[in-house]
């Protein structure tokens, strides 16, 4: 499953995995030590990264991109005729927990609250035996001393949960001072994991309706929507 052909999307080159447990396989053989990142991509990222240059260029220069929104696998479904799935960002990183668990990997956690940070390395290491090395809350001021660390650890997947771009500008940071471990943004993953944040019920998953789901309960998501609006507007003129 080495050979899987990239969806291109308004330029950027997203990976059409079949399912997580694929997913998690070709991770585990084809992107440790070599300072690879995977970012999660929907509408909304992908319209940010029109208007924000730092983001336009990580996502372009990201080694793997992989379709969390439904906007994303609906546009790529449209664009090559084949049916393309879903890979929920917070599924495919506690799929990639349990597996490291077992291969016992040093993991590096980075981001949340400092609670909520604390809390989800004790479940990992209670439910999957994950080996954390290292671990720090998303309130930090001295970027380069978290850095160094990291490098000091020797940590093989190091997961980042500060908000986009965030998140995505501090990993190429991390790459860019030669740490060859797997990155993986991870947005709000970590108080989903905790239950500190409720995720979407099934039904709103299944009909690909979780973004609904946020704004009902976060209506101050309604200013972000536009960029909503905007996709779809491009999805149906066939300028994706």
């Amino acid at each position: 499953m080495n050979d899987l052909n990239k969806v291109q999307i308004s330029g950027f080159s997203i990976t059409p995995y079949p399912n997580i447990d694929t997913a998690v396989q070709l991770i585990l053989e084809m992107h440790l030590d070599k300072g690879h990142m995977a970012i999660a991509v929907n509408p909304e990222k992908i319209i940010h990264a029109m208007d924000n240059s730092v983001l336009n260029s990580i996502l372009h220069h990201s080694d793997i991109l992989y379709a969390d929104g439904i906007g994303i696998v609906k546009a790529m479904s449209k664009k090559t005729g084949t049916l393309h799935h879903r890979i929920p960002g917070c599924e495919l990183w506690e799929s990639l927990m349990c597996e490291t668990g077992k291969l016992k990997l040093p993991v590096f956690i980075i981001g949340s609250s400092p609670s909520v940070n604390l809390q989800t390395c004790k479940k990992l290491r209670s439910v999957y035996g994950v080996n954390i090395i290292g671990y720090q809350h998303g309130f930090f001021d001295d970027e380069d001393d978290l850095i160094n660390r990291i490098i000091v650890s020797e940590a093989k997947i190091v997961t980042v949960a500060l908000g986009s771009p965030k998140q995505e500008i501090f990993i190429n940071h991390c790459r860019e001072a030669g740490i060859k471990a797997f990155f993986m943004g991870v947005g709000g993953t970590y108080d989903v994991f905790t239950g500190n944040t409720q995720r979407a019920p099934k039904i709103f998953r299944k009909l690909g309706l979780e973004w609904c789901f946020r704004l009902i309960s976060q209506p101050s998501r309604i200013f972000r929507q536009k960029r909503l609006l905007i996709f779809f507007m491009l999805y149906i003129r066939n300028k994706l």
